[in-house]
């Protein structure tokens, strides 16, 4: 028996060696740089201190949800993946790692998060990309912000709303299908809710990016987005809805590539993207809901929300319902 626990004891001091040996800070040095591949936005000041801090520059190419697979999957066929690292909502992640985009590696970094955080040996989660409606807080009454989802169905919101596209934006689409399967009580009242929305005639956009520009200039004066832009947009007169339902959101998720060009760079980008520091600046600077415990973006009131993970969908459960999206939401 003695003997069976030393030899475990060492095979699992050489996995740690060897975990430990895949980053080297003075590889990752002079490897030079670390290409950021990120749907993703306002994450400037994180890259500025990760070259101050290390060493190493970090290339920030921002890709839309919508896009995001395509790219990747298109560059890495070819053998052209210039990223280092990708970041995007888990769903995406999971796909690339089927395709063997992504490099095993568990970052010591993370030591500290939730259990659920890690799942598998390549994908870490580090936030939720939260969705709200957010509001031109000039235009809109207090009265009349939405206390509900079910407020968006209103009539008086006809042409005022803006939105990603509902049939093929894969954040937005785990979105509403998160809300018939935590928030709505039926299958009716979803679908009334989703028939409402649609009879309103919001603007569609290609991603949540561009959502908060009509609001700003009260072309619209609602949108279903990120509360974040509150931070990034200011001082645009931007507020949330404090609705009473939970926030939802598509898991934020970081990763290897398995061929990339900067391996130790990469590592090391990783791990100093999951730091305190890191953290605090996603949530402070640029108003992201991270998972560092007790770290909240600085938006009045959201330490006190719900913010809830939604439930993973599968590519082709993307497919099934953009698919049924674009009939009902009539997307040309």
């Amino acid at each position: 028996m003695k003997r069976l626990v030393v030899v475990i004891a060492i095979l699992l001091c050489s996995a740690l060696s060897a975990q430990a040996a895949e980053l080297d800070p003075a590889k990752a040095k002079a490897e030079g740089t670390a290409t950021f591949y990120a749907n993703i936005t306002a994450v400037e000041p994180i890259m500025e201190a990760f070259e101050a801090d290390t060493g190493v520059k970090g290339a920030y190419t921002r890709i839309s949800t919508s896009k995001f697979l395509a790219t990747v999957l298109t560059e890495f066929e070819a053998g052209k993946l210039m990223a280092d690292v990708v970041q995007a909502p888990l769903p995406v992640l999971e796909i690339l790692k089927s395709k063997g985009v992504l490099a095993s590696y568990s970052s010591p970094a993370a030591a500290g998060y939730a259990d659920w955080t890690r799942k598998d040996d390549a994908i870490q989660l580090f936030g939720i990309e939260y969705v709200g409606l957010i509001y031109n807080k000039e235009l809109v009454k207090a009265a009349d912000v939405p206390k509900r989802y079910e407020d968006l169905a209103d009539p008086k919101w006809k042409d005022k709303i803006v939105m990603a596209n509902p049939a093929n934006h894969a954040t937005t689409i785990s979105w509403l299908v998160g809300l018939k399967e935590t928030v709505f009580t039926s299958e009716e009242e979803w679908m009334s809710f989703l028939k409402g929305l649609a009879a309103n005639k919001p603007m569609f956009v290609a991603s949540f990016g561009p959502t908060p520009a009509p609001v700003e200039s009260g072309e619209k004066l609602i949108a279903i987005s990120m509360p974040k832009y509150i931070i990034t947009k200011a001082p645009a007169p931007l507020d949330w809805a404090r609705v009473e339902q939970p926030l939802l959101g598509t898991p934020r998720a970081i990763a290897v590539t398995s061929k990339a060009p900067h391996p130790n760079a990469a590592r090391l980008f990783v791990d100093y993207w999951l730091s305190e520091k890191a953290m605090g600046i996603l949530a402070k600077d640029v108003g992201e809901y991270v998972l560092a415990p007790g770290v909240y973006p600085p938006i009045d009131g959201m330490d006190k929300a719900e913010v809830m993970p939604i439930r993973d969908l599968s590519d082709e459960e993307i497919q099934k319902w953009g698919d049924q999206f674009k009939t009902i939401f009539d997307v040309q």
